[in-house]
C-alpha cells in the first residue's frame, strides 16, 4: 500500500461541538465558527493564504485504489480509519463516500479534497474518494473557463461508482461497516451527492433510476449547488450549471433529470452545511433547495456557519471542518 502523506503540523483535530449561538427553531442552525484562514486574526489570511481559497496542503495518498470502469477517471481511492471513533461510538468504522467539487471541470480532480478525506480517516471513518469524468480541459470556444461536466458521462460515473461501492469497499476495506454509509460532497460534489441520493425519484425511463432508495444512512452536502434555478440566477461558477447540462438548448429538458431541487422528496436524511460568507455558492442556493424540500413535505437540516466561506468546510485546520465531521457522525452512528 502506498504510504500516507501527512498534513503539515498534523495534530489532533478539534472536537465536535455545539455551535455557539445555535439555538433555533426548525431545521436551520447557525453560529460563529472560525475558518482556517481566520486563525491569525478575524478576517485576515493565515500563513499568507487568502481567506476563501482552496486549502494548500499536499495530497494524501490512499491505502487502496480500485476501478469501477475502464476509463482512467473511473476510480475510487480508499482510506482506512486511522483514529479511534468518538466515545460511545464503537464497532466497525462507518463508510463515508466523498464526491469532490470543482464545478464539474477537468482541472479539478479528487486530489484537492484528499486532505479533507485524510481528516475524516483520522476521525475514525473509513473513506472512499470517488473520481468521475468531468468537462473538457479547454473551452470549446478557445477562451474563458473550461467546460463544466459531460452529459451524460458525469452522471453515468457517479451512478456506476455508487452502485459498485459496497462490493468495492468490502474488497478494499473489509473492516468497514458498509451498512452505515454516509454520502458527502463539496460544491459541485455536493450537487452530485444530493443527486445520487435521489435516483429512485428520477423520471421514468431515466438510465440512472433506481427501483428503491439507495442504501444510505444519509447525505451531508457541503455548500452544494443544490438548486439549479437559484444557481443559474446567481451565475454560480461562471455558468457551470448550464454547461453541465449541455448548454441553453438542452438545459430545461435535462434539468428534470439532474437538478436535486426537482427530485424531492427523497426520504433520505439530508443535512446541508453552508458558510454564510460563501461567495462561490451563496447561501441562497442551498436555502432554495431546503425550501423546495419543505414544499415537498420533507425536512432538510441546514447548518449555517457565521464568517465561513466556501473552502473552510474541507480545510482540516478550520473549525468548520470539525462541524462537518460531527454532522457526518450524527448520521453514521
Amino acid at each position: 500500500m502506498p504510504s500516507r502523506v501527512p498534513l503539515p503540523d498534523e495534530t489532533p483535530e478539534h472536537p465536535g461541538r455545539e455551535h455557539p449561538g445555535s439555538e433555533h427553531s426548525g431545521p436551520v442552525r447557525s453560529g460563529p465558527v472560525r475558518s482556517g484562514a481566520e486563525r491569525a486574526a478575524p478576517g485576515q489570511p493565515a500563513s499568507g493564504q487568502p481567506a476563501d481559497e482552496p486549502p494548500a496542503y499536499p495530497p494524501v495518498a490512499p491505502d487502496v485504489s480500485l476501478p469501477y470502469g475502464e476509463h482512467p477517471d473511473q476510480i475510487v481511492d480508499f482510506y482506512a480509519p486511522r483514529g479511534e471513533p468518538a466515545v460511545g461510538r464503537g464497532g466497525p468504522a462507518p463508510l463515508v463516500v466523498v464526491l469532490h467539487g470543482g464545478a464539474w471541470r477537468a482541472p479539478y480532480d479528487r486530489q484537492h479534497i484528499t486532505p479533507f478525506v485524510g481528516f475524516l480517516a483520522r476521525r475514525g471513518f473509513a473513506v472512499a474518494n470517488v473520481e468521475y469524468r468531468r468537462g473538457s480541459s479547454f473551452p470549446s470556444q478557445g477562451a474563458g473557463s473550461p467546460e463544466a461536466g459531460r452529459w451524460p458521462e458525469t452522471f453515468d460515473d457517479v451512478a456506476a461508482a455508487l452502485d459498485a461501492m459496497r462490493d468495492l469497499a468490502k474488497e478494499a476495506l473489509p473492516g468497514a461497516d458498509v451498512r452505515r454509509t454516509v454520502l458527502t460532497g463539496h460544491s459541485a460534489g455536493g450537487h452530485l451527492a444530493l443527486w445520487a441520493a435521489s435516483r429512485h425519484v428520477l423520471p421514468e425511463g431515466a438510465p440512472w433510476r433506481l427501483p428503491a432508495p439507495p442504501p444510505l444512512r444519509g447525505v451531508v452536502a457541503l455548500a452544494p449547488i443544490a438548486d439549479f434555478g437559484a444557481a443559474v440566477e446567481r451565475g454560480v461558477c461562471g455558468g457551470a450549471v448550464t454547461q453541465l447540462l449541455g448548454g441553453e438548448d438542452s438545459y430545461e429538458e435535462r434539468r428534470a433529470y439532474a437538478d436535486p431541487a426537482a427530485l424531492l422528496p427523497t426520504g433520505i436524511a439530508t443535512t446541508i452545511v453552508q458558510g454564510r460568507t460563501d461567495s462561490t455558492v451563496p447561501q441562497e442556493v442551498p436555502e432554495a433547495y431546503a425550501e423546495a424540500a419543505a414544499k415537498a413535505g420533507e425536512v432538510v437540516g441546514l447548518t449555517l456557519l457565521e464568517d465561513v466561506g466556501h473552502f473552510p468546510l474541507i480545510d482540516p485546520a478550520a473549525d468548520a471542518c470539525a462541524v462537518v465531521a460531527e454532522e457526518i457522525a450524527q448520521l453514521a452512528y
